[in-house]
């Protein structure tokens, strides 16, 4: 019973959420499919929000490269496609050594050559860092951490941009994001 009282409110959050930010997924144009994934670890419901690009351009059918290309080094990206990349957790966590209370973020990236950051901002509703509305720009003033990412060569690519998060054997989980021959992860721990 606790369980499916956890899980209405997580829903809940996560709708309230979403309808703050549809406004400002009106007013732009989605390219790519959107995917809600939610995992439970160690009893805390962490859900992720995001749009999938493909590795196809949806406009011209090529190829494009992704790191380093697409995606630049050195560029503040939105971990996908669309709105700004939302994370909400039921209870207070750690993101790769990043203290969260329960709530709302955005997840921003920074790729460079040899690895990346995963940025973890206050903010949520954003639409990117190119937005004709000021209010849906990216702003690092509301950074809550910046984190370095574990990166890991693909043997086989990932043609669609994938978040998940898996649970670790050995306590707490991993948040992994893959695409095109890379994999970058962290650690997830819920604080006792």
């Amino acid at each position: 019973m606790h369980g499916m009282k956890n899980l209405a409110h997580t829903l809940i959050l996560a709708a309230v959420v979403i309808a703050c930010a549809w406004p400002a997924a009106a007013q732009q144009k989605r390219f790519s499919p959107h995917e809600t994934i939610s995992a439970v670890i160690e009893g805390n419901r962490v859900t992720v929000v995001y749009g999938r690009p493909y590795t196809m351009d949806p406009k011209t059918g090529d190829v494009r490269k992704i790191w380093g290309g697409l995606v630049p080094y050195g560029k503040i990206w939105r971990t996908g496609a669309d709105e700004a990349t939302l994370l909400i957790t039921q209870k207070p966590m750690e993101l790769g050594g990043a203290t969260l209370s329960a709530g709302a973020y955005t997840l921003w990236t920074l790729p460079a050559e040899g690895g990346a950051k995963l940025i973890i901002n206050q903010q949520i509703g954003q639409w990117g860092e190119n937005s004709r509305d000021p209010k849906q720009v990216y702003d690092e003033a509301l950074d809550v951490a910046r984190i370095d990412l574990k990166r890991d060569v693909l043997k086989d690519p990932v043609d669609q941009f994938t978040i998940s998060i898996e649970a670790n054997p050995a306590g707490g989980g991993v948040l992994k994001l893959t695409w095109e021959n890379t994999q970058y992860s962290t650690a997830i721990k819920v604080k006792k």
